[in-house]
């Protein structure tokens, strides 16, 4: 039996708001590893700075923020999207001022952070959404901003978990951000160890947009129309999603969505919309 799998509500269930608030309600928490993750605790320890802005999405029961509050730092953020979880750590929290709880989507979540966490968000989300994932970090980072944690190295025969591939992630965030760190995590837990990537990304001061792309229905398609984005002067990096609805495209500078347009008008069902 896969020990990290979470969907025993339904596996066949959207992964929205609803299942994510029946995992909590039936307790079927099994990617919750009752402790911080040894490898996000010894890099938490490497941090100097108790001030910084910090963000933990996905957040779950929040053993990072718990450690960090033991360690002194004020500016603690978390967001999670199951009201069930985000009342218990309300409660939980409810005495100390250095933390804030939000109830929310975190793809509409506005803010400015010195550091985020990832900690099991990435691969709780399904695939198609992993280039809005990449915007998304790059909009709330501030400056200079970082993004660390741990990804997994290794697919699952039932998902969610969401696994992937050091290769995979390097292309995925390409441009985007500066790879200061990716490698495998030497302090795992047993059940994880060799198959988590801790990393440690900064924010590249660059152009990252999101876009709505319609038209394609197959991935020859798709490598054609982002080898001509790519093609670009100023472009860095384009991918799209798995379901063909989005591209990412990081870019020197922004490209206008005419020129954008005009590349892909040689197939009339191609359709480009900024998002």
């Amino acid at each position: 039996m896969n020990k990290e799998q979470c969907c025993v509500v339904s596996c066949e269930k959207p992964l929205d708001q609803e299942y994510w608030d029946a995992q909590y309600k039936a307790q079927a928490t099994g990617w919750d590893l009752g402790e911080i993750a040894p490898p996000i605790k010894s890099y938490i320890d490497t941090l100097t700075n108790k001030d910084i802005a910090i963000l933990i999405p996905g957040c779950g029961n929040s053993y990072e923020a718990d450690y960090l509050l033991e360690k002194g730092f004020t500016n603690i953020n978390v967001i999670d999207i199951a009201p069930t979880l985000v009342e218990n750590l309300k409660q939980k929290f409810a005495a100390n001022s250095n933390i804030k709880i939000i109830l929310g989507d975190f793809f509409e979540h506005q803010g400015s952070y010195d550091l985020i966490i990832e900690q099991t968000f990435f691969c709780a989300l399904p695939p198609t959404m992993r280039q809005k994932y990449v915007w998304k970090m790059h909009q709330l980072l501030a400056e200079n901003g970082i993004l660390a944690g741990l990804l997994f190295n290794r697919t699952f025969e039932v998902s969610p978990p969401f696994g992937g591939s050091k290769e995979e992630y390097e292309n995925l965030f390409n441009g985007a951000f500066d790879f200061l760190k990716i490698d495998v995590a030497q302090n795992s837990i047993a059940p994880r160890a060799n198959s988590e990537l801790f990393f440690e990304f900064k924010k590249n001061a660059i152009e990252v947009h999101l876009y709505e792309f319609e038209g394609i229905t197959c991935s020859g398609c798709m490598n054609t129309v982002t080898t001509k984005f790519e093609a670009l002067n100023d472009v860095l990096n384009a991918s799209m999603s798995t379901d063909f609805s989005e591209v990412l495209i990081v870019s020197e500078k922004e490209i206008p969505l005419k020129e954008l347009q005009t590349i892909v008008s040689y197939d009339e069902k191609y359709k480009i919309k900024k998002i």
